[in-house]
């Protein structure tokens, strides 16, 4: 059996780092926001490129305190509205709607599963405050456009980096730099993964840097001084610890996944299965390798009888979803489609050239009923 995502096996080339580490966390006797999340946030805006870098306790936090933090500093008030993907996670919906402002769904384009550029557009309207582009399954949204519209209509721009951890622009500057703040998660799962939940914000905002440090920590700018209704959403210090091990490690495994990705494009020749479009490049960390079939349950059972493992990302959009019920007569076909049609195939930096080898030729094999 070829597993999607052989978690075990990824951090096994750490464990003998992170048995150590973790004997000097005990040792420390310093378990909540000490050196090692420092450590971290330090190292990790060097990585993005940003000023800085304030560790959160997971993903939906990153967003949320983002957008707590701007409404603190008068840049948004409840209800306004904020543009984002409707084909992505629902974390990213969720992170809008907790902090009191209202998610506006924008049509996705088919060839990148990223933003529709022309329905981003037509989507802003004088509520319209801000712009959550996703770099969903680890390439970059079109962020040179996005921060023409933005800047135009006077917009912040929010980068959901959850899938994108090191994923880079022709210029140079990589996710997690490319809008006003970002939003990073280091689920399990995550290309930068931790042994547990966690996040971070970046941004090079110092005013919102602050705020968003008081506020992931009940709102205190010193030990039982709160200046702000705050939450508790702080990186954990022993995932933070694990995180220090793995940062270093997370070019080259970017790295072995484009080589995998690149060999999927090159050598997967099946007309009955849509391949994701790619020229190369540095904007995709390929978090996740999505291809598209007309009849994804006989798909899906031919892998598994094939012993190949797959997940879908995502089998229901927001917009169709209970929890988003008051968007349930809106329509979205491209989104629909996509989240009809697509399956995720393994990828990971632990897999050999034997396990791509057999995917591949699985791929080639498969015939539509």
């Amino acid at each position: 059996m070829i597993p999607f995502l052989d978690l075990k096996a990824i951090n096994h080339r750490f464990e003998a780092q992170f048995q150590e580490r973790f004997q000097q966390f005990l040792d420390s006797g310093y378990y909540i926001l000490g050196n090692e999340v420092k450590a971290f946030e330090q190292a990790y805006a060097m990585y993005c490129g940003t000023k800085y870098c304030i560790g959160v306790g997971n993903g939906l936090d990153a967003l949320r305190l983002i957008l707590e933090g701007y409404k603190v500093l008068g840049k948004l008030n409840n209800g306004d509205e904020v543009l984002v993907a409707s084909n992505t996670y629902i974390a990213t919906l969720l992170a809008i709607r907790q902090a009191g402002l209202v998610p506006v769904l924008v049509e996705a384009d088919l060839k990148d599963f990223n933003f529709n550029i022309s329905q981003l557009i037509s989507s802003i309207t004088p509520r319209t405050k801000g712009i959550m582009p996703v770099h969903l399954y680890g390439e970059l949204a079109p962020m040179n456009s996005i921060f023409k519209i933005a800047q135009k209509h006077n917009l912040l721009v929010i980068e959901d980096a959850a899938q994108s951890h090191g994923a880079t622009q022709a210029d140079g500057n990589r996710s997690g730099n490319l809008g006003d703040a970002a939003g990073h998660s280091f689920y399990p799962t995550k290309n930068l993964g931790a042994l547990g939940d966690g996040g971070a914000v970046t941004t090079n905002d110092s005013e919102l840097a602050s705020v968003v440090r008081k506020l992931r920590n009940y709102g205190t700018s010193s030990k039982y001084v709160n200046e702000l209704p705050g939450f508790n959403s702080r990186l954990d210090e022993l995932q933070a610890t694990f995180l220090n091990c793995k940062l270093p490690e997370l070019d080259a495994d970017n790295e072995k996944r484009r080589t995998i990705a690149k060999r999927y494009l090159s050598e997967v020749n099946n007309i009955s299965i849509r391949l994701p479009k790619y020229k190369g490049k540095l904007n995709h960390v390929f978090h996740l390798f999505v291809v598209m079939v007309a009849n994804r349950e006989h798909f899906v059972e031919y892998l598994k009888e094939n012993k190949i493992g797959t997940l879908i990302h995502y089998p229901i959009p927001p917009h169709q979803q209970e929890a988003f019920s008051a968007y349930k007569e809106l329509k979205f076909p491209t989104t629909e489609k996509i989240h009809r049609e697509i399956v995720s195939i393994p990828i990971s930096p632990v897999m050999d050239d034997k396990a791509v080898t057999k995917v591949i030729s699985v791929l080639n094999g498969y015939k539509t009923n």
